[in-house]
């Protein structure tokens, strides 16, 4: 199921990797998820946007240093992004 999503929706397109919890035996929002994303990708916190539209997972993200965008329609998410340079 999870790699007929990325397929379907060319979320390739978008990211580099995806650490998925069917994959890696961890879920959100155990915060090991959120470091083993930041060793794979070789960043520090600092440097990670982590959009979700579910606010518990934000907060863990932003309990790690990680900038946490809640999600609830394009437009704010759009302006969040605005300040990193993308949007």
């Amino acid at each position: 199921m999870n790699a007929h999503r990325i397929g379907a929706f060319a979320l390739d397109a978008l990211v580099d990797f995806f650490v998925s919890s069917c994959y890696v035996g961890m879920r959100k929002p155990d915060a090991r998820i959120f470091r083993l994303a930041l060793d794979m990708a070789r960043v520090e916190a600092r440097e990670v946007a982590h959009i979700e539209n579910t606010a518990v997972f934000v907060e863990v993200a932003e309990g790690l240093g990680i900038r946490g965008i809640l999600h609830r329609g394009f437009e704010s998410t759009r302006t969040a992004l605005l300040p990193l340079g993308l949007g």
